[in-house]
């Protein structure tokens, strides 16, 4: 019986924009409302998690776990430049209190993706100033809310433009003619459509006129950046771990990446090599003073002379097009441990899959990798599946599904899962 200690924390995660419904400041929103928009569908109420919370975690507790990962929403905090919302605050407020109440420890992102629209208005993540007013954000929620966070990650997959920077570079390369359907899907994590170029300009001229600037100049956090851009989110990263020091010195504060598991072919090993460092060893200097890192995989990446190469039509795939591959996430602990020697928490990993059992299984396998890691001594603290609920996954709408809890968004009836109540086996027995 290999079981994991009474205090890992093991549970799962959401994103506000991807369940709570109707985030109308924010720049989503927008760009899910604008001509020619590239999201499949807008997501409205989404599952209305804004409002249904408590049966959310208590379906959570009622399965064994301890632990939700979620984010506050800045768009909600603070709708409009410099006005914060005391309401909204009240209502992160009687969220985190019903997981104290539930004994459920709560691992708060400040930002997950989405962001005011009028931050995009201002410049968006390659404008200075932004460092500045996500310091203020950062510092209004922790002054109210941080006797109840335990755990905050500032933001989430901070690497994420790196990597679209590159899939863009890809398909605007000589190249890019002869790649498939499959090798875009693979690369994000996140559920990205990016094959837009029939729709681009359209799309661009709409977003200018809609966020009230030139075109060129709309920076959502999900978009290629520069290296200015990089740096951007690591000032912010830093500012807002300083301010939640000065304002709260008890939180544990930590940042998350997307982290890919990298394998080598013979010839392939110089390419690995360039992706990992690209991913996350070039970020180390900005973590040192970080209390914990937010690991997140979903898969493998396996390199040849020539670069990645892309999985063959035998491969098992989920319906996100990724390979099945759930072993990726211990290996990339392992490599991670290398270079990092404080505590890891797995902030996401799991499976978009029509196929419970699928999941059942992922969820098994991957977590053999993550109890095999803390056998041979990484300090990992806690594992998050993604996500709790299916729910709005960005430009491909409501298709995927991730959750351990379905929802009929006809009537926002949950109806969980097999693999939910397998996860809290887990927790409760052991593998």
């Amino acid at each position: 019986m290999r079981k994991f200690t009474n205090d890992f924390m093991m549970g799962a995660a959401t994103a506000a924009h991807q369940v709570e419904g109707n985030n109308v400041s924010s720049d989503f929103w927008t760009m899910e409302h604008i001509p020619g928009t590239m999201y499949k569908e807008p997501s409205l109420d989404a599952v209305d998690h804004y409002h249904k919370y408590k049966e959310d975690i208590q379906f959570l507790v009622d399965a064994g776990l301890n632990t939700y990962r979620f984010s506050i929403e800045w768009a909600r905090i603070e709708p409009s430049k410099g006005n914060f919302d005391q309401n909204e605050i009240e209502h992160y407020r009687q969220v985190l209190e019903f997981c104290h109440q539930n004994n459920v420890t709560p691992i708060v992102t400040l930002h997950h993706f989405s962001s005011p629209k009028w931050l995009i208005s201002e410049g968006g993540w390659e404008s200075e100033s932004t460092i500045e007013y996500f310091g203020n954000y950062c510092r209004y929620v922790v002054s109210k809310l941080g006797d109840l966070i335990p755990y905050i990650c500032t933001i989430n997959e901070a690497n994420m433009g790196k990597q679209i920077a590159k899939i863009m570079k890809r398909m605007t390369s000589a190249n890019s003619k002869n790649s498939s359907k499959k090798e875009e899907s693979v690369d994000v994590q996140v559920g990205l459509n990016v094959d837009m170029k029939a729709k681009m300009e359209q799309y661009f001229s709409a977003l200018g006129e809609a966020f009230g600037i030139d075109p060129r100049k709309v920076q959502p956090f999900l978009s290629p950046r520069t290296e200015n851009g990089e740096l951007i989110i690591m000032k912010c990263h830093e500012k807002a771990r300083n301010v939640i020091k000065e304002v709260n010195p008890t939180i544990k504060v930590g940042i998350t990446f997307s982290l890919y598991d990298h394998q080598a072919l013979p010839g392939g090993e110089s390419s690995v090599e360039k992706e990992q460092y690209e991913d996350f060893l070039n970020y180390l200097p900005f973590l040192q003073e970080d209390d914990f890192l937010g690991v997140q995989n979903y898969s493998r990446k396996i390199h040849g002379p020539d670069g990645v190469v892309q999985p063959d039509e035998n491969t098992r795939v989920t319906k996100m097009g990724y390979e099945f591959y759930p072993e990726a996430l211990g290996n990339v602990i392992r490599f991670v441990a290398k270079h990092w020697e404080k505590p890891i928490i797995v902030t996401e990993n799991g499976i978009s899959t029509d196929n419970d059992a699928d999941r059942v299984e992922f969820i098994e396998r991957a977590l053999n990798g993550v109890y095999q890691c803390i056998e041979e001594g990484i300090h990992v603290i806690g594992y998050t599946y993604w996500s709790l609920l299916d729910n709005f996954e960005w430009q491909l709408g409501y298709a995927q599904t991730f959750g351990l809890i379905a929802v009929d968004r006809s009537t926002q009836t949950r109806y969980p899962k097999e693999s939910l109540s397998y996860l809290g086996h887990i927790k409760k027995s052991g593998l």
